[in-house]
């Protein structure tokens, strides 16, 4: 239905195939983002002090940098791939999951709810991970939900770029490089896995909105 590209490949097909790669490593990402940035912005919450305000500057280093730029960097040290662009893109995408931690956790840290649990003898790291941890998930799925959508970009722009996954093997953002070689006679071929990016970006983000209407009560209706 799509064409096919300039080695005569089926663009459907590796349009459908190209979402394996690209969702891979956006669930690596998050994997490798969501326990980070809880870990971190539990333990700054929740200690306070001179460990609080050194996690919060390291956050906000990494706040301040280009994550694009940042992980083209790494990229460009560890070489291309699929582990090293996850890599790469986490360590640039844990910093909001970090300082939304924190702020939740100082919300819950003098809460009566805290206070019952300390009554019974639950402190350090059981009441951390046991008590307020479990509190900070539903609004980390949010989050992590709405920025799916930007990762899916930015693993793209990896591809894009030739610091990704590798050809031959089918990525959405390789074939858009491939096909603006040729945009002008055959458009299709970067249009076709342009489309897909743009799809399945809005897609994640309006489940990332369904999800944060259902799990946030801030946005509850």
């Amino acid at each position: 239905w799509f064409g096919t590209d300039g080695f005569g490949r089926d663009l459907l097909s590796r349009v459908i195939y190209g979402a394996r790669p690209t969702l891979l490593l956006v669930s690596l990402i998050l994997v490798l983002t969501i326990p980070a940035g809880l870990l971190i912005g539990i333990t700054a919450g929740y200690v306070g002090g001179w460990t609080e305000r050194l996690l919060m500057r390291i956050t906000d280093i990494f706040l301040s940098l280009p994550n694009l730029v940042i992980a083209l960097a790494l990229v460009a040290i560890l070489g291309p791939g699929l582990m090293n662009g996850a890599l790469a893109l986490a360590l640039t995408s844990w910093p909001p999951f970090a300082r939304q931690a924190r702020a939740e956790t100082l919300a819950l840290r003098r809460s009566d709810y805290l206070a019952a649990a300390r009554m019974q003898g639950i402190t350090g790291f059981r009441l951390m991970f046991g008590h307020i941890l479990p509190l900070c998930m539903p609004t980390a799925v949010v989050r992590a939900a709405l920025s799916l959508g930007g990762i899916i970009l930015a693993a793209a722009g990896l591809g894009f770029l030739g610091m990704g996954v590798q050809p031959p093997t089918a990525e959405w953002g390789s074939m858009v490089a491939e096909g603006s070689k040729v945009i002008f006679d055959q458009w299709w071929v970067a249009a076709a896995p342009g489309a897909a990016i743009l799809f399945a970006s809005l897609a994640f983000n309006l489940t990332g909105d369904g999800l944060r209407d259902r799990l946030d009560t801030r946005h509850a209706k």
